[in-house]
Protein backbone atom coordinates (compact mmCIF):
# COMPACT_ATOMS: atom_id res chain seq x y z
CA UNK A 1 0.00 0.00 0.00
CA UNK A 2 0.88 3.67 -0.83
CA UNK A 3 -0.62 5.11 2.63
CA UNK A 4 -2.81 7.51 0.98
CA UNK A 5 -5.59 8.53 3.01
CA UNK A 6 -8.84 7.81 0.99
CA UNK A 7 -11.64 9.13 2.33
CA UNK A 8 -14.32 6.55 3.35
CA UNK A 9 -18.47 7.78 1.99
CA UNK A 10 -20.52 7.34 4.80
CA UNK A 11 -24.05 5.73 4.58
CA UNK A 12 -26.63 7.53 2.92
CA UNK A 13 -29.36 8.43 5.58
CA UNK A 14 -33.30 7.80 4.50
CA UNK A 15 -35.05 11.60 5.02
CA UNK A 16 -37.25 10.91 8.10
CA UNK A 17 -39.84 12.86 6.56
CA UNK A 18 -43.31 11.12 6.25
CA UNK A 19 -44.02 11.44 2.19
CA UNK A 20 -46.76 13.36 1.38
CA UNK A 21 -49.48 12.48 -0.71
CA UNK A 22 -50.63 15.00 -3.12
CA UNK A 23 -53.69 16.36 -1.92
CA UNK A 24 -56.72 17.08 -4.48
CA UNK A 25 -58.27 21.00 -4.06
CA UNK A 26 -62.30 21.35 -4.16
CA UNK A 27 -62.55 24.83 -4.42
CA UNK A 28 -60.09 27.86 -5.33
CA UNK A 29 -57.41 29.35 -3.08
CA UNK A 30 -57.67 26.23 -1.40
CA UNK A 31 -53.96 25.28 -2.30
CA UNK A 32 -51.95 26.99 -4.61
CA UNK A 33 -48.57 25.84 -5.85
CA UNK A 34 -45.31 27.72 -6.77
CA UNK A 35 -42.24 26.97 -8.35
CA UNK A 36 -39.35 28.57 -10.05
CA UNK A 37 -37.42 28.39 -13.34
CA UNK A 38 -34.74 29.49 -15.52
CA UNK A 39 -33.36 30.38 -18.60
CA UNK A 40 -31.12 32.67 -20.51
CA UNK A 41 -31.19 35.57 -22.96
CA UNK A 42 -29.81 35.88 -26.58
CA UNK A 43 -26.67 37.08 -24.67
CA UNK A 44 -26.56 34.88 -22.75
CA UNK A 45 -27.62 36.52 -18.71
CA UNK A 46 -29.78 34.20 -17.00
CA UNK A 47 -32.93 34.92 -15.70
CA UNK A 48 -35.38 33.03 -13.54
CA UNK A 49 -39.35 32.54 -13.30
CA UNK A 50 -41.27 32.46 -10.20
CA UNK A 51 -44.50 30.62 -11.42
CA UNK A 52 -47.61 30.40 -9.13
CA UNK A 53 -50.97 27.89 -9.77
CA UNK A 54 -54.40 27.49 -8.52
CA UNK A 55 -54.49 23.71 -7.83
CA UNK A 56 -58.49 23.78 -7.76
CA UNK A 57 -58.72 24.78 -11.40
CA UNK A 58 -54.65 24.93 -12.44
CA UNK A 59 -55.18 28.41 -13.01
CA UNK A 60 -51.95 30.63 -13.70
CA UNK A 61 -52.17 33.04 -11.50
CA UNK A 62 -48.51 34.91 -12.02
CA UNK A 63 -45.31 34.43 -13.48
CA UNK A 64 -42.80 36.83 -12.16
CA UNK A 65 -40.07 37.46 -14.57
CA UNK A 66 -36.27 39.22 -13.52
CA UNK A 67 -32.65 38.43 -13.31
CA UNK A 68 -33.11 38.00 -9.50
CA UNK A 69 -36.56 36.70 -7.74
CA UNK A 70 -35.10 37.08 -3.98
CA UNK A 71 -37.31 36.06 -0.93
CA UNK A 72 -39.29 39.81 -0.91
CA UNK A 73 -39.97 39.94 -4.42
CA UNK A 74 -41.74 36.73 -4.40
CA UNK A 75 -43.85 38.00 -1.00
CA UNK A 76 -44.46 40.72 -3.44
CA UNK A 77 -45.53 38.55 -5.94
CA UNK A 78 -47.87 36.61 -3.92
CA UNK A 79 -49.22 39.61 -2.04
CA UNK A 80 -49.98 41.02 -5.85
CA UNK A 81 -52.13 37.90 -6.50
CA UNK A 82 -53.62 37.92 -2.91
CA UNK A 83 -54.84 41.40 -3.18
CA UNK A 84 -56.96 40.06 -6.59
CA UNK A 85 -57.92 36.53 -5.59
CA UNK A 86 -57.55 36.59 -2.01
CA UNK A 87 -55.13 34.38 0.03
CA UNK A 88 -54.91 30.85 -0.64
CA UNK A 89 -55.43 28.30 2.89
CA UNK A 90 -51.61 26.42 2.06
CA UNK A 91 -49.08 26.73 -0.46
CA UNK A 92 -47.22 24.04 -1.73
CA UNK A 93 -43.03 24.94 -2.57
CA UNK A 94 -39.76 23.28 -3.00
CA UNK A 95 -37.07 23.66 -0.52
CA UNK A 96 -35.17 26.84 -2.25
CA UNK A 97 -33.81 29.22 -0.58
CA UNK A 98 -36.11 31.85 -1.09
CA UNK A 99 -38.82 29.42 -0.16
CA UNK A 100 -37.75 28.43 3.46
CA UNK A 101 -36.43 32.22 4.29
CA UNK A 102 -37.71 34.03 7.30
CA UNK A 103 -39.55 36.63 5.87
CA UNK A 104 -41.88 33.96 3.92
CA UNK A 105 -42.67 32.08 6.74
CA UNK A 106 -43.86 35.82 8.65
CA UNK A 107 -45.87 36.37 5.46
CA UNK A 108 -47.49 33.10 5.69
CA UNK A 109 -48.52 33.72 8.91
CA UNK A 110 -49.42 36.89 8.80
CA UNK A 111 -51.83 35.92 5.92
CA UNK A 112 -52.85 32.47 7.75
CA UNK A 113 -51.31 30.19 4.86
CA UNK A 114 -49.62 27.16 5.88
CA UNK A 115 -46.58 26.49 3.62
CA UNK A 116 -46.47 22.80 2.63
CA UNK A 117 -42.74 22.00 1.56
CA UNK A 118 -42.42 18.83 -0.78
CA UNK A 119 -39.35 16.35 0.12
CA UNK A 120 -36.10 17.23 -1.45
CA UNK A 121 -36.06 15.32 -4.89
CA UNK A 122 -39.38 14.81 -5.29
CA UNK A 123 -40.96 16.93 -7.75
CA UNK A 124 -43.99 14.86 -7.94
CA UNK A 125 -45.39 15.98 -5.08
CA UNK A 126 -46.07 18.56 -6.14
CA UNK A 127 -46.66 18.05 -9.93
CA UNK A 128 -49.60 20.50 -10.59
CA UNK A 129 -47.03 23.74 -10.79
CA UNK A 130 -44.46 20.58 -12.53
CA UNK A 131 -47.25 20.03 -15.17
CA UNK A 132 -47.56 23.81 -16.01
CA UNK A 133 -43.62 24.33 -15.65
CA UNK A 134 -43.15 21.63 -18.68
CA UNK A 135 -46.18 23.64 -20.74
CA UNK A 136 -44.26 26.86 -20.19
CA UNK A 137 -40.98 25.25 -21.05
CA UNK A 138 -41.95 23.79 -24.19
CA UNK A 139 -44.34 26.60 -25.23
CA UNK A 140 -42.30 29.80 -24.29
CA UNK A 141 -38.79 29.10 -22.88
CA UNK A 142 -37.88 26.74 -25.45
CA UNK A 143 -39.40 28.49 -28.64
CA UNK A 144 -38.08 31.56 -28.18
CA UNK A 145 -35.08 33.48 -28.77
CA UNK A 146 -35.08 36.38 -26.27
CA UNK A 147 -33.35 39.68 -26.64
CA UNK A 148 -34.47 41.17 -23.08
CA UNK A 149 -36.82 40.53 -20.17
CA UNK A 150 -39.30 42.41 -21.85
CA UNK A 151 -39.77 40.24 -24.40
CA UNK A 152 -40.30 37.41 -22.06
CA UNK A 153 -42.79 39.11 -19.67
CA UNK A 154 -45.17 40.08 -23.00
CA UNK A 155 -44.67 36.45 -24.47
CA UNK A 156 -45.68 35.44 -20.89
CA UNK A 157 -48.74 36.85 -20.53
CA UNK A 158 -50.09 35.88 -23.46
CA UNK A 159 -49.56 32.37 -22.65
CA UNK A 160 -51.26 32.77 -19.67
CA UNK A 161 -54.35 34.44 -20.83
CA UNK A 162 -54.49 31.28 -23.57
CA UNK A 163 -53.48 28.86 -20.65
CA UNK A 164 -57.14 30.09 -18.73
CA UNK A 165 -59.36 31.06 -21.14
CA UNK A 166 -58.87 29.28 -24.29
CA UNK A 167 -57.24 25.64 -23.57
CA UNK A 168 -58.87 23.30 -22.20
CA UNK A 169 -58.03 20.71 -19.62
CA UNK A 170 -58.66 16.83 -19.61
CA UNK A 171 -58.24 16.91 -16.21
CA UNK A 172 -61.05 19.62 -16.22
CA UNK A 173 -63.64 18.13 -18.02
CA UNK A 174 -62.08 19.31 -21.71
CA UNK A 175 -63.18 23.12 -19.68
CA UNK A 176 -60.59 25.88 -19.68
CA UNK A 177 -59.65 27.20 -15.71
CA UNK A 178 -62.01 30.12 -16.26
CA UNK A 179 -64.87 27.92 -17.64
CA UNK A 180 -64.63 24.93 -14.59
CA UNK A 181 -64.58 27.76 -11.81
CA UNK A 182 -67.75 28.77 -13.57
CA UNK A 183 -69.14 25.37 -13.82
CA UNK A 184 -68.55 24.16 -10.36
CA UNK A 185 -69.63 28.06 -9.27
CA UNK A 186 -73.14 26.99 -11.19
CA UNK A 187 -73.46 23.16 -10.58
CA UNK A 188 -71.97 23.15 -6.72
CA UNK A 189 -73.09 26.65 -5.15
CA UNK A 190 -69.65 25.40 -3.21
CA UNK A 191 -68.75 28.57 -0.49
CA UNK A 192 -64.77 29.24 0.33
CA UNK A 193 -63.93 29.09 3.79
Amino acid sequence: MLGLNIRRKGKRRISSREPHSLTVSFFPNQTWSADFMSDALICGRRFRTFNVIDDFNREALGIEIDLSLPARRVIQTLDNIGMVRGYPLKLRLDNGPEMVSLALADWAEKHGVTLEFIQPGKPTQNSYIERFNRTYREEVLDFYIFKNLNEVREITEQLINQYNTERPHQSLKNMTPNEYSLFIKKTENYTTP
